[in-house]
């Protein structure tokens, strides 16, 4: 009798101790970020094809997943959105600081700024 009272304390026990370990792991992920990049082309042509799939490589190749690009936009108050926005989903507001401080990307927006202004910023998601 004695030991399965043993064997039920023990299943107990290790069911309190991998919750409190899965509390823990929640509990330092970072959220993810999201990193919006709003054009307006002066020349479409040279943006499209310069300088859109340069970035979208470099995007990518920095852990970017691109939600949206360039897709229709509408709006619901205050000033209309730019003619071309994307949307890159990134793992955590670091990982998106370093996506701007690499140098293909960089490389990437000089080309892009000189067809075009271009606005880009990250906002931090919601913790899962």
């Amino acid at each position: 009798m004695k030991a399965k009272y043993a064997v039920v304390l023990a299943m107990v026990g290790s069911f309190a101790l991998g919750a409190a370990v899965v509390q823990g792991l929640h509990a330092q992920a970072k959220p993810p970020a999201y990193v919006i990049i709003e054009g307006t082309p002066q020349n479409q042509d040279a943006f499209v094809k310069e300088f859109i799939p340069v970035v979208v490589k470099a995007t990518k190749d920095e852990g970017g997943k691109y939600l949206a690009l360039a897709g229709k936009t509408i709006s619901f108050e205050g000033a209309s959105p730019a003619p071309r926005v994307a949307l890159v989903q990134f793992e955590s507001l670091d990982k998106a600081q370093s996506y701007w401080n690499s140098a293909a990307v960089k490389d990437a927006y000089a080309i892009g700024n000189k067809y075009g202004a271009i606005r880009l910023f990250a906002v931090e998601g919601v913790a899962p």
